[in-house]
């Protein structure tokens, strides 16, 4: 028996977990919830607060982020995030992840991105592409190093 992974995962899995799309493996969900929870108490313990998918950041497609800070993290503008869990096993990845470890992820950050480009205006976008292998995107990767460092900073820990 063949498993399709891609009808369980793809870089669409927030969006279709923020509409509680039940095409979807329960599994994902989960992960994907859980990726989110984990961001947003990140921020409290850097003293920052943020929202969980906040009702007025919704695209025209009625989907909307999974969070923003409620304060401006850099050049004055909110931070918003969305978290997309991809499977690495999927059939729409497995060639690129193949030849590159994390390459799906940057795959679905850069995805992530272009879906909310329109809120650039006003926020900071920060895609939290994760892969199932554990693999992250490098901006994830950054991401999480700068609130680690906001964290030392807040809990005077190094």
């Amino acid at each position: 028996m063949k498993i399709n992974y891609d009808e369980w995962t793809s870089t669409e899995e927030a969006e279709s977990t923020n509409s509680n799309n039940s095409k979807h493996a329960p599994h994902r969900s989960a992960t994907h919830q859980s990726i989110s929870d984990v961001v947003s108490r990140l921020f409290a313990s850097a003293g920052i607060t943020a929202t969980k998918e906040p009702s007025g950041l919704v695209r025209g497609d009625g989907k909307r982020p999974d969070g923003p800070t409620l304060v401006p993290w850099q050049s004055g503008k909110p931070l918003t995030w969305d978290v997309a869990v991809v499977h690495t096993l999927s059939d729409s990845y497995v060639s690129q992840t193949s030849r590159s470890a994390g390459a799906d992820a940057e795959l679905a950050a850069s995805r992530k991105s272009a879906k909310y480009a329109d809120l650039l205006q006003s926020h900071l976008f920060q895609p939290i592409a994760v892969e199932t292998s554990g693999s992250m995107d490098s901006s994830t990767a950054t991401f999480f190093t700068d609130l680690g460092h906001k964290i030392s900073s807040v809990s005077g820990e190094v």
